[in-house]
């Protein structure tokens, strides 16, 4: 007999209670592996909800902006604890609810636990310097003050890993926040809040608000009393939530879209940069801003490399991400399994031709998901839509070249300019990759996506405002200078 287990009803978290949304209206959380499966239900909120998290925000303020950073940090470092002993929980959530391996799951709640940690030391860094004056007997120096009440909202694809490292910089710099998370991965949200709930933020401090973009999104963005919106998604949503930031005078801070080249030249070691190519574009079903889009390669090495790449491709294992052998799950959501399958499509039809892969897969016990198998992509042009646009899915698009030069222009010749990898072991090829290529992050033989938790992360171009995130530049964007002057 099986024993049917209830599906979970979550609630906002605002002014330190859980809370059902105004209109107690919900909506379904499900497991993109199998669809028949709930995860659970989440609030669908109103604009109501978003004022009195936002309210309880600006409350909390004054009393958590006035504790010492050391103090703030203290609540950080017990959420971190708290997080990291629930790590099975929250990835395995993480993994029914967007479709992501347990492996990369459980790395990316680690990496979150981490982010708290180096943030909970960060309240006792300094957050100022000390200026010569020109005039005697005068100390000039600058200072930072937190903002106030921020709006953050966060996508699906790293629903632990992005929420935190933005939280994490806003608290210990003495803000409070509210939070609206995807609403693809809402459940896996409310764990993390959950996690610092308990650890002690006093009421207001934190707040989440679950809903569409359309109504808890604008709402946040629209309010008068948030004074700075942090956003991660698609463009066409960054640059109307930039718009409205704007007219009110708030400050904003969006990270969106890549089309993330890896460039090979004759003298890489082919085998890894074979290896870390595919793991940049398949892992996470190439649902990460920093994936790897694009492998633009010089004619010398063209063959042998796709060759490589082709089976490893091949050897890829796909299916449910609990199951210990899987490589790549399923997309995160239906309406992302439409939108892949058409992108492939739209490259055939501009003449590129799928070595390996790009149709569904719903099979056996893929029946019920939205599974895509990995796609090889070649005689790509690079005015082609599927060498411009992000395809955000688990798609290579190969593009032979003359040389590094031609590869260069090659990969600047997209609007995007996040991630950019380089595989060669001559350092004049290096420099001159180092020198030339628009990206905010570089890497010298090793995969596009990631970059160290202490290191700023951004783009330029329409990848991004240029506010980096992470590290000690994310102080930047959560606190304001104050410039002092004290005569004698």
């Amino acid at each position: 007999m099986t024993v049917k287990t209830e599906v979970k009803t979550y609630q906002n978290l605002i002014n330190g209670q859980w809370v059902d949304a105004q209109k107690q209206e919900v909506e379904k959380s499900i497991n993109p592996a199998d669809y028949r499966e709930i995860v659970g239900y989440v609030p669908l909120s109103t604009a109501e909800d978003v004022d009195m998290a936002v309210k309880a925000a600006k409350s909390a303020f004054p009393h958590w902006s006035k504790l010492s950073g050391g103090a703030r940090g203290d609540v950080l470092r017990k959420a971190a604890d708290l997080m990291e002993q629930r790590v099975n929980d929250i990835a395995e959530t993480l993994t029914r609810e967007m479709g992501k391996t347990l492996a990369e799951a459980k790395g990316e709640v680690m990496r979150a636990v981490a982010i708290l940690r180096y943030y909970s030391s960060e309240g006792m860094r300094s957050i100022g310097e000390v200026i010569p004056s020109n005039e005697e007997g005068t100390l000039l120096f600058t200072s930072r003050s937190p903002l106030g009440v921020v709006g953050l909202i966060t996508p699906w694809n790293f629903p632990v890993a992005i929420p935190i490292w933005k939280m994490a910089p806003a608290l210990i710099y003495g803000n409070t926040v509210v939070m609206k998370p995807a609403l693809e991965a809402t459940v896996t949200a409310m764990k993390v809040m959950e996690c610092l709930q308990e650890a002690g933020f006093p009421p207001g401090v934190i707040n989440v608000v679950s809903g569409s973009g359309s109504k808890v999104g604008n709402a946040l963005t629209e309010h008068p009393d948030v004074k700075a919106i942090s956003f991660t998604g698609s463009n066409q949503v960054g640059q109307l939530i930039a718009l409205k930031a704007l007219e009110r005078g708030a400050k904003y801070q969006l990270e969106m879209g890549g089309k993330n080249p890896v460039v090979v030249t004759q003298n890489a070691d082919l085998e890894l940069a074979a290896e870390l190519t595919v793991s940049g574009s398949m892992k996470s079903s190439g649902q990460k801003c920093t994936a790897t889009s694009r492998a633009i390669v010089v004619k010398e090495v063209y063959d042998e490399f796709r060759e490589k790449v082709l089976q490893k491709v091949k050897g890829i294992k796909v299916g449910n991400g609990l199951a210990a052998d899987t490589y790549m799950g399923p997309v995160a959501s239906q309406n992302q399994y439409h939108n892949v399958l058409a992108a492939i499509q739209k490259g055939i039809d501009e003449g590129g031709h799928v070595v390996w892969g790009g149709k569904p897969l719903d099979q056996d016990e893929m029946a019920y998901g939205y599974f895509i198998e990995p796609t090889l992509i070649e005689n790509v042009d690079p005015s082609m839509w599927i060498a411009q646009e992000e395809v955000f899915g688990p798609v290579l698009a190969l593009i032979k070249v003359d040389s590094l030069d031609e590869a260069l222009q090659v990969a600047n010749d997209v609007k995007y300019g996040l991630s950019a990898s380089i595989f060669t072991n001559h350092l004049n090829e290096v420099f001159q990759y180092l020198n030339e290529i628009e990206a905010g992050m570089i890497r010298v033989n090793g995969e596009s996506s990631g970059v160290e938790l202490q290191a700023p992360f951004g783009g330029v171009k329409a990848s991004s405002t240029q506010a980096r995130e992470q590290g000690r530049a994310a102080m930047e964007f959560f606190t304001t200078i104050k410039t002092v002057t004290i005569k004698a």
